[in-house]
């Protein structure tokens, strides 16, 4: 099969409530979605097309590409649908192969099952087809096959990322509970920051919100930051190709001398990390690092910027009582300091949103892993609220 040259149904998974953003970029990039859902959007293309899609996409996971549907009733059913699958034209004989899998059916009670049944299939196909067996293992940095089974219905997918797009490649030292790049990317795409005026993160951790405001301004990709993709390691794969999608990701990147994005946090070592990591996505220069604790930030008079917080919630790191007055120090530290920015709060914990003694204008659903979040927007008026006319109705 000439995966490359071949349309069919693609699926580009995202973590849920990111969706939006997701087909936001998507047709951004010229592509017509069949249909999106809680954790990913539908369209038809090849693996060519998939290539695109890994190397621009902000907010994806995984960019599944599907080979074949089939009806199955059984692990064994799975098996002797699979093993009677081309793969021979698909995967190197001498290659590596991941597999990874989605069921649910009554007779499934462990994936992993599921995966050792869908790697022997492809492992005795190649035996048979080629006399060569490709190793296999969990790594992901190779060839990597899918399977969604649920209920009597079964697709099988290359995923043609391999490891998650979800993590963009530059962030070498993550920090302490950080956010994934991808649900990052989505917090900015739904904040309104105009990727021109100057961009404040307080708390900034290991920076990943900073370093991601940058490059959404600036319009550099993540695939400019990663050099293998599981697309790589299916026959056929031409390098010209990509290299020409690689080279066309640089020529889209947009130098903006006058942004200014200020970066601060109380820890040394977190700013160390947050200079390491923005050295290595190229955009150090942007940034201004300093050390402080966040109601010394330096905050511009006048500039109608952003100020974005991504405060513990007690879920993971801290603890409640602790958290309460540094919460309710943030909202005096937005009322006094912050006139004129819109001001956003990601958090975990709604019991200490109310702390910040701020009226949330917004709040943007997300989940962090499989912890309900919000990103909470704070329009921070410079002076008082001039009143509408007698008549006319209030805001």
């Amino acid at each position: 099969m000439k995966v490359f040259d071949t349309p069919s149904r693609i699926i580009v998974t995202c973590n849920m409530r990111v969706t939006p953003f997701l087909e936001q970029e998507i047709v951004a990039l010229g592509f017509n979605p069949v249909q999106t859902f809680k954790t990913g959007v539908e369209l038809r293309g090849t693996v060519r097309d998939c290539i695109r899609l890994n190397l621009n996409l902000r907010c994806a996971s995984q960019v599944l590409y599907s080979l074949k549907t089939f009806s199955a009733n059984s692990p064994e059913h799975v098996y002797k649908t699979l093993v009677a699958y081309p793969w021979e034209t698909l995967i190197p004989k001498d290659g590596y192969l991941t597999v990874t899998s989605y069921a649910d059916h009554f007779t499934v009670n462990n994936s992993m099952f599921v995966n050792v049944k869908v790697k022997d299939a492809i492992a005795d196909r190649m035996l048979r087809e080629t006399t060569q067996r490709p190793d296999s293992g969990p790594a992901g940095d190779h060839t990597v096959i899918h399977l969604y089974w649920k209920e009597d219905r079964a697709e099988v997918f290359i995923d043609t990322a391999g490891e998650t797009l979800g993590k963009h490649g530059y962030r070498k030292i993550p920090g302490k509970a950080p956010m994934l790049e991808a649900l990052v990317s989505a917090t900015l795409m739904a904040s309104k920051w105009d990727r021109k005026s100057v961009f404040i993160n307080p708390m900034c951790g290991s920076s990943t919100i900073a370093i991601e405001a940058v490059l959404l301004a600036t319009n550099r990709r993540p695939g400019l930051f990663r050099n293998n993709y599981s697309f790589m390691h299916i026959l056929g794969y031409n390098p010209e190709f990509y290299q020409h999608e690689y080279r066309q990701l640089k020529e889209l990147i947009v130098e903006v001398p006058s942004l200014r994005v200020i970066a601060t946090d109380i820890s040394d070592d977190a700013i160390e990390i947050s200079r390491v990591n923005a050295a290595d996505a190229g955009v150090e220069r942007y940034i201004e690092f300093n050390v402080c604790d966040f109601e010394s930030t330096e905050i511009p008079d006048d500039s109608g910027g952003v100020v974005y917080l991504n405060p513990e919630y007690g879920e993971r790191l801290g603890e409640y009582g602790e958290l309460e007055e540094t919460y309710a120090r943030i909202g005096d530290f937005l009322k006094k300091k912050c006139k004129g920015y819109t001001g956003y709060i990601f958090t975990g914990n709604m019991e200490l949103a109310k702390k910040i003694g701020l009226k949330a204008s917004r709040r943007i659903e997300f989940f962090n892993s499989q912890i309900d979040c919000r990103l909470l927007e704070y329009e921070l008026y410079s002076g008082t609220r001039k009143k509408q006319k007698v008549g006319s109705q209030e805001e």
